[in-house]
């Protein structure tokens, strides 16, 4: 009687064990719309509560019938990672499952989708779907390392990524304890029931922990192949005593092969290998033996030390039959096809047995981003109430970081930078700021901030800050002028009072504080009189001196003037008060008059006898009205006339004649004089004899006789052009309107880069120039419009636009092109990341081209409007991939017609491509 208690007992207690287990899974419907219980009395649920992103798709073409996987959520193949969060119990072992099921079998001729699968800032796996009908499973399992993890899917390199279900299985007692938890993650390879029944996997409820046993009569994963002869499948009802330290369902216990010739061999793959592993075998004696029978074997292969001479004797091991014995092999190192052999002893009756195995790869678990700094990132979130910005999934640095941060390499990754320039953030900076000790940038300009500005003096790496066009109030802190690597302070239009700490206006550090009316500079008044009248005095007889030496430099500029009999030329461009003209440009006062003795003056007389009295006109531009006309001399020039007499439109003038008087570059279009007789202002260049590159991109008749290599020359030339203006003028010149009605081509078809109203010079000393952003929509760099801050990156960004239009022939804006997109850049992003080249060439192109050089240019144009400039290549990397497109077009390669480009294989093959030949790109990331 007190056997059948004790048994009732022990069953109580499982029963109550299970239902507990199961009370805390969480099983997830990816696109699910509903909640709902399977046939196996596992609840499921809608991702809805999860997941704000992506698109619920109904699989209609999947061969799976039953629920879950009758939906999957798509993601954007774009730059973001898509998180599920998922609450844990710290320090709580957990499996951790996803699964895909592509199920899209009518798409043959689209790619199957490749991606990555992490968890928080882990590399889990790579996805590759090659069977539509196949659900993929990887499992991981983990030591939960904090109260929440996150799955995350990302990086497409082939159409989106995408999941199906996930789930979340609690284990107890010690199940899976390794030495090494703290440092790796379990990956599950391979979890095999020998001898089973059916093809059918063993899962919940005959496993309580829902482990997935595949059968070994499923070959996708090679279980049978290398079977040796004699290999028997038996199996029985018996109970078995599975009760030791993993717990393996007694079902799969109940099944078994064994070698009737005195051998057992298998092969498996194993993804992911060569890898380190961890191994569990498991044993159960399941066949009656007679006293005079014994079961003893050997691992022969493969040869692990200290395993492979051991003697396994179930009987003896397990101390019994129907009892379970699991020798573990807790740190092996296994190759990508695991062949294994066991062989009976030379004293032993019977062959080898064998009832599963399971296999697991170590994987390296990648620290999450610091702790303090991502819990600070929160209080940014907190701070606007719309955005897609603050939904941002996952961890903030890896493995993409956030839009709005940069972050460090080190070990954990720490937060460097924040952008949040016009995110809609209200009120007060928050104080725990202070706590991101590596913060080195602090963009907040642009937004509704208010109260003081919170104390920051521990950040001693913080070299910029833009606090600019906010509601700040309060004094300006003295520690600004104590940060030992502060260069940039920006806080202008605010409401701050009192006095502007001294160390601020020393000229080391770039400050602005305008549009602040009660901001005022600190003044000492303990100071002594007598130098401070020393310091009027001195100041005094200095501008007495300049004045004087400004009014004889000024007669005598006159008098040799009258000598020489020259035009005396209005003044205006030496007029013009340094204020109004750019700073770039207040390198002394010597400057523009330099730049304008290189200058031609031509007179307005000259010019209308030139243009016919301005009888034909060839085009209009930013700046004004173009005529032809011919000078004395024969030579062809184009003629424009400001139309804007504003302070502006005469910076404009200044700047194109102070700049264009100094560099000459073949790729350049040469200014040949300039007139400036009362309110006309005029410019005079070398004629153009073919227009511009706009014009024979969209017009339907010039743009038939543009072939792909002619393309390419022009975007050769232009691009030299941009770089000299780069690289090759000291300073450095800044277009800042690049665009392809400013790309202009000579009698032979070569561009010259044209039209320098806008352009700026670079300040040596800094990275970036602080500007009113300006330049034309659709090719105006988002990050310059974002944070005024001007670099060479600006027309790299401007220069990737036209290199989109001359690959699709579209213009740069369009909505009949683009629908709600508008930009040709999001419209040719997405595609180019599906790897659609084909809908993005230009379907004029006549005959055939090499798709190599057209996928060079459109990877380069890719790489060129990247969200930030940072990541975007120089304009001399441009340069050198245009040139290796032309070499491509020029040589041997294959030649791939606009026909051909439908086929897959043709898509595929030239990913190839690119992924080959990626290590050769110079400004590959």
């Amino acid at each position: 009687m007190s056997f059948f208690c004790s048994v009732f007992f022990v069953l109580l207690s499982f029963v109550a064990s299970v239902c507990s287990q199961v009370k805390d899974f969480v099983s997830i419907d990816c696109g699910g719309a509903s909640n709902y219980t399977d046939p196996n009395g596992l609840s499921w649920i809608s991702d809805a509560s999860f997941m704000r992103h992506g698109k619920a798709t109904e699989l209609q073409a999947s061969n799976e019938t039953s629920q879950p996987y009758k939906f999957s959520r798509y993601f954007p193949a774009d730059n973001k990672k898509y998180c599920y969060k998922l609450n844990t119990a710290e320090r709580r072992r957990y499996i951790v499952r996803a699964t895909f099921l592509y199920g899209d079998s009518d798409s043959a001729d689209n790619a199957y989708p490749m991606f990555q699968l992490y968890l928080d800032a882990t590399q889990w796996a790579t996805v590759t779907i090659k069977d539509a009908s196949r659900i993929y499973v990887e499992e991981l399992i983990i030591r939960a390392p904090s109260s929440s993890i996150q799955v995350c899917v990302c990086c497409a390199s082939t159409s989106y990524p995408f999941i199906t279900t996930l789930e979340l299985r609690p284990l107890n007692l010690s199940l899976y304890a390794t030495d090494y938890e703290d440092e790796y993650f379990l990956k599950v390879a391979a979890r095999v029931n020998f001898g089973a029944l059916t093809s059918d996997p063993i899962r919940y409820p005959d496993d309580p922990y829902d482990r997935i046993w595949e059968s070994d009569l499923v070959k996708r994963q090679n279980y049978l192949v290398g079977m040796a002869p004699g290999t028997k499948r038996i199996n029985t009802s018996k109970m078995i005593n599975a009760n030791l330290r993993e717990h393996p369902p007694v079902k799969v216990m109940q099944t078994a092969v064994v070698g009737t010739k005195g051998r057992l061999t298998y092969r498996l793959d194993l993804e992911g290998f060569p890898a380190n592993a961890r191994a569990y075998a498991y044993f159960a004696e399941i066949e009656d033996l007679k006293n005079y029978e014994t079961r003893k074997f050997t691992l022969k292969q493969p040869y692990l030390p200290g395993y492979s001479n051991a003697i396994v004797n179930i009987a003896e091991n397990a101390n019994g039959s129907y009892t379970l014995y699991e020798p573990s092999y807790m740190n092996i190192s296994l190759d990508f096809v695991l062949s294994f052999a066991l062989s009976k002893t030379q004293d032993s009756t019977r062959g080898p047995l064998l009832n599963a195995i399971e296999v697991s790869k170590y994987v390296k678990i990648f620290p999450k981003t610091n702790t303090q700094d991502a819990a600070n990132l929160d209080f940014f979130r907190s701070m606007s109430l719309n955005g897609e910005w603050k939904y941002e999934d996952g961890d903030p640095c890896n493995p993409i970081k956030w839009e709005w941060v940069n972050c460090s390499t080190s070990t954990p990754p720490r937060i460097t930078n924040i952008v949040l320039s016009g995110k809609n953030l209200s009120g007060m900076i928050p104080s725990e700021i202070a706590q991101l000790d590596q913060l080195t940038e602090l963009w907040l300009d642009g937004n509704s901030l208010s109260g003081s500005i919170p104390d920051m003096s521990s950040l001693i790496s913080l070299m910029i800050v833009h606090l600019e066009n906010n509601n700040l109030a309060g004094q300006l802190p003295s520690y600004f002028g104590e940060l030992p690597n502060l260069r940039e302070l920006y806080v202008q239009n605010n409401c701050l009072s009192g006095d502007i700490p001294p160390a601020l206006l020393n000229g080391k550090i770039i400050f602005n504080y305008t549009d602040n009316p009660r901001m005022n500079i600190m003044r000492n008044n303990k100071k002594n009189p007598r130098l401070i009248l020393f310091s009027i005095v001195t100041a005094l007889v200095v501008f007495v001196f300049l004045l004087l030496g400004s009014l004889w430099w000024l007669w005598k500029r006159l008098r040799n003037m009258v000598h020489d009999g020259s035009h005396v030329k209005s003044n205006s461009l030496r007029i013009i008060s340094k204020s109004s003209i750019p700073l770039s440009m207040r390198a002394g006062s010597s400057v523009i008059d330099e730049a304008l003795d290189l200058a031609s003056y031509v007179t307005f007389t000259e010019i209308e006898e030139a243009t016919c009295n301005f009888c034909k006109k060839i085009g209009e531009g930013s700046f004004g009205p173009v005529y032809y006309g011919k000078m004395k001399d024969g030579k062809e020039v184009a003629v424009k006339i400001s139309a804007d007499s504003s302070i502006d439109g005469t910076r404009q003038f200044t700047n194109e004649v102070a700049l264009l008087s100094r560099i000459h570059h073949k790729n350049l279009v040469p200014l040949i004089g300039y007139c400036e007789e009362g309110c006309k202002q005029v410019l005079v260049y070398e004629y153009m004899h073919n227009g511009t590159l706009r014009d024979h991109l969209h017009d339907s008749v010039k743009k038939r006789s543009l072939d792909w290599l002619s393309r390419l020359l022009i975007a050769e030339d232009a691009a030299k052009g941009l770089a000299y203006l780069h690289t090759g003028c000291n300073p450095s010149v800044i277009h800042r309107d690049v665009k392809t009605s400013n790309i202009l081509l000579d009698i032979n078809m070569r561009a010259k880069v044209s039209d320098f109203g806008l352009s700026r010079q670079a300040n040596e000393n800094l990275s970036h120039i602080s500007s009113v952003a300006r330049g034309t929509v659709g090719y105006l760099d988002p990050e310059y419009y974002a944070t005024q801050q001007l670099t060479d990156k600006s027309d790299v960004y401007s220069f990737g636009v036209v290199l989109l239009e001359i690959i699709s022939g579209k213009s740069h804006i369009s909505i009949e092109d683009y629908g709600p997109e508008l930009n040709i850049v999001h419209w040719a992003r997405s595609l180019i990341r599906k790897g659609d080249i084909a809908s993005i060439i230009d379907p004029s192109f006549m005959g055939a081209f090499k798709i190599e050089s057209v996928w060079r240019v459109a990877e380069t144009a890719f790489l060129s409007v990247e969200l930030h400039g940072a990541s975007r290549p120089r304009m001399q990397e441009v340069e050198i991939a245009i040139h290796d497109a032309i070499e491509i077009e020029k040589g041997s390669a294959s030649i791939t017609t606009i026909e051909s480009l439908s086929s897959s294989s043709a898509l595929a093959n030239h990913l190839e491509f690119l992924s080959s030949s990626s290590s050769n790109v110079p400004f590959a990331r």
